[in-house]
């Protein structure tokens, strides 16, 4: 039997971002009553010691990630929504390529059949960006369309 252990993980260092980070999830638990106001104290406090990674992930292994803000929503929203135009800009070359090789082998010009696919995704688009967004934060995270400006 071969007893070989990993070596172990060297504990990595946080900075004062890190420090702030934690605090901040933890400043969000109080607010939704996952903590009382004692356990968050001693938690902060373990934090502004904290020296490794470890040290802080202890002290909010038990709680959930916070809620992003509408403002990190909206940019996660924009970004994704831009990724989907290079997606329709990566298809409209594919799509183009193909028609362009079909012409050369028949040496004529043909209908541009790409503009029915990529009108159609351009414009489910375009109505994600102008679709209203739902006000009830209630609903957030659901995946339903928002809007993007």
């Amino acid at each position: 039997m071969d007893i070989r252990r990993e070596p172990p993980v060297p504990a990595v260092r946080v900075s004062d971002r890190d420090r702030d980070e934690t605090l901040g999830g933890l400043a969000a638990a109080l607010a939704e009553g996952r903590l009382d106001p004692h356990e968050h104290e001693i938690r902060s406090e373990r934090a502004l010691r904290a020296r490794t990674a470890e040290d802080l992930a202890v002290l909010t292994a038990d709680l959930p990630a916070p809620a992003p803000t509408r403002s990190e929503q909206d940019r996660r929203d924009l970004r994704d929504w831009l990724a989907e135009w290079r997606y329709w800009l990566g298809g409209a070359v594919i799509m183009s390529g193909i028609w362009a090789a079909r012409c050369a082998q028949k040496g004529e010009l043909t209908y541009y059949w790409p503009v029915a696919p990529l009108g159609v995704w351009a414009a489910v688009l375009i109505a994600i960006a102008i679709w209203p967004r739902d006000t009830d934060d209630s609903d957030e995270g659901d995946g339903g369309p928002t809007a993007v400006h």
